[in-house]
């Protein structure tokens, strides 16, 4: 397959947050590489959507760009230095939500962001204001223990801002989540890239990729197979079609479908237009699910 990388300018690299080139990583006693030439850069103030199935090589990246993994080969810096060379002066600077919670079972919810923002040199959010924003305000006083999945992701978001990091690695954010909550989630997302922060989002949702990413990247074995806008990846895979629903004469419903290109000067189009109550007008444009099928030949779930 096909892999598709951004290109490198001097002006972009003086504004990129992260930069991997050609980077690569093994597992001890693994036959194959986790990770095998990876090439992207990730912008400030951007949410980059790192998309692909279960052991395709996101985790993997995403621990060696916060410094969990060494070993790799090819470069990935953030601000300019690879991570472990940042010493503990970069965890001060970002925030990390795993997928899996992990908190204080026998603490409450703000007795752990009060142990969490012990741990920073600067500055910290207000716990109960970050509770509150999650929708955790009323259960502030209640063990962890007792809470439920959802309930456990959204302290661990919580906790990834109690820095109010510069840089946000965020694992499927939304899973677990109730519509509601999930909501609320993507809300504070949104308000971090509007305040300059930058956002890397790893996950298999393409729903919540679309609402929310200026780019995504496919992962597939380890390799980028495609990175773009979610809408330019829509764009290039979409059918050039006009799908009209209408009433006909009866009152039934009927469907007809008219090419985009030269629709103006359609005149079967003017005239189902003319003759009929039109119902809906939408174009064929392909989902990210299909964008995804249509280049890796595979699906997320």
């Amino acid at each position: 397959m096909p892999t598709i990388t951004p290109e490198f300018t001097s002006s972009s690299v003086a504004t990129d947050v992260i930069r991997v080139r050609d980077l690569t990583f093994s597992y001890p006693k693994s036959s194959e590489p986790a990770v095998r030439g990876m090439d992207f850069a990730v912008g400030r103030g951007e949410i980059f959507g790192f998309l692909g199935p279960s052991g395709a090589g996101k985790s993997t990246t995403q621990k060696l760009l916060i410094g969990l993994l060494r070993g790799h080969g090819g470069e990935a810096t953030v601000w300019g230095r690879d991570p472990l060379a940042w010493g503990p002066d970069y965890y001060q600077r970002i925030g990390v939500s795993f997928e899996l919670p992990n908190h204080y079972q026998k603490l409450t919810g703000m007795e752990n962001l009060r142990f969490f923002a012990s741990l920073y040199d600067g500055t910290t959010l207000d716990p109960l204001e970050l509770l509150d924003a999650v929708g955790l305000a009323d259960d502030a006083n209640t063990r962890v223990g007792k809470y439920s999945k959802g309930m456990q992701m959204r302290l661990t978001f919580a906790r990834s801002l109690i820095n109010d990091p510069e840089l946000l690695f965020l694992d499927e954010p939304t899973s677990g989540l109730d519509p509601v909550n999930a909501r609320k989630v993507k809300n504070m997302i949104l308000d971090l890239k509007a305040r300059g922060r930058t956002v890397f989002l790893t996950t298999h949702d393409m729903a919540t990729a679309n609402e929310l990413c200026d780019r995504v990247a496919f992962v597939v074995d380890g390799q980028i197979v495609a990175l773009d806008t979610p809408a330019e990846l829509k764009i290039a895979r979409s059918q050039r079609v006009v799908r009209v629903e209408f009433r006909g004469v009866d009152g039934d419903l009927a469907t007809g479908e008219f090419a985009m290109d030269g629709l103006a000067d359609d005149p079967a189009f003017h005239d189902m237009l003319r003759s009929h109550h039109v119902e809906t007008i939408h174009s064929r444009e392909a989902s990210l699910d299909d964008v995804f099928v249509e280049v890796t030949g595979r699906r997320l779930s």
